[in-house]
């Protein structure tokens, strides 16, 4: 039985984005001991990022996109903030604007933005 010594969580709901994220992810990532958990839902991300908790696992960090049906990414992060505060998070759109981005990141709340289009090396100076 694999122990996972952490996860990765990645929210968009373009799952071709989704898919791009974690096939850069796996390239540089040791998927022995990480999880990489792929929701196209912002609450269902919320619902994982409990279900990993409770099995003990660390998030080493959330990447979330700004603009989703559901609730936006400024939003999403917030909300991870409220129950987990210490879990790095980072925004990754072509649709946010510099005043949602200052504010999280004056807030304390964002670690990082990646804009849309990315290159692989700025996701991976942005996690490391």
């Amino acid at each position: 039985m694999i122990q996972y010594k952490q996860a990765v969580i990645c929210v968009d709901d373009d799952p071709m984005i989704l898919q791009v994220l974690g096939f850069q992810l796996e390239k540089i990532l040791d998927m022995s001991e990480t999880i990489l958990e792929l929701c196209t839902d912002p609450l269902n991300a919320l619902i994982c990022i409990d279900d990993v908790y409770v099995e003990n696992i660390k998030v080493a960090f959330i990447i979330t996109d700004y603009r989703m049906p559901q609730m936006s990414g400024a939003t999403f992060i917030r909300k991870v903030k409220e129950n987990y505060p210490e879990i790095p998070c980072v925004l990754l759109s072509g649709q946010a604007n510099s005043v949602q981005v200052t504010e999280l990141k004056n807030d304390h709340l964002l670690e990082s933005f990646i804009e849309k289009p990315w290159r692989e090396l700025d996701l991976i100076k942005s996690i490391i």
